[in-house]
């Protein structure tokens, strides 16, 4: 990956360094749903998007898939004081039944991986007939819980990202590239 310029975009803002243009995550997402349809071809797959992170990418991933797909949305929250305790609460549960289905959880990135473990062991208690990870990023630098991430788009070691979903303080999540937040 070719880091690029550094972007100031107001100056009362914190500074922005790109990470990820909107065509490398075009591209990437185009090669993964080309990779799931593959895999999911003729199966009964149902895609469950974190909220809130994950509805920008999940929504362009399933319009480049051409397989069937369900969709569902689940939301959680760590609590405590301050910053997350480890301690996550469902705050939007599954409402469709999975059942025999292969569930995807759509992420938009996977970083300590407390969360991710605490959805997969909550889908499971459904019954489905598997349950895979995608995301679209994929970042090692806090990872606490060795989860597995079957399919993603980029592989990031650190930084605190920002753009295409991703937030600080439920702001950025608009901008069409992914950048680095330097505070």
């Amino acid at each position: 990956m070719i880091l690029l310029s550094v972007v100031n975009i107001n100056k009362s803002m914190p500074e922005f360094i790109p990470v990820l243009s909107k065509e490398e995550i075009d591209r990437s997402i185009d090669d993964l749903a080309s990779r799931i349809s593959d895999d999911y071809q003729g199966r009964d797959l149902v895609l469950i998007g974190i909220l809130k992170g994950a509805f920008i990418f999940m929504a362009d991933l399933l319009r480049r898939l051409y397989v069937p797909a369900r969709v569902d949305f689940l939301r959680v929250s760590s609590y405590g004081s301050g910053t997350s305790s480890g301690k996550i609460r469902l705050t939007k549960e599954l409402e469709t039944d999975i059942n025999g289905s292969d569930v995807l959880i759509v992420e938009d990135i996977v970083d300590t991986g407390l969360t991710l473990k605490y959805l997969i062991d909550y889908l499971k208690a459904f019954h489905p007939g598997s349950v895979k990870v995608c995301s679209l990023i994929n970042k090692h630098e806090n990872r606490k819980k060795n989860v597995k991430i079957d399919y993603f788009c980029h592989d990031i070691e650190e930084g605190f990202l920002v753009g295409y979903g991703l937030d600080y303080n439920e702001n950025y999540r608009n901008l069409p590239d992914i950048y680095h937040l330097k505070i």
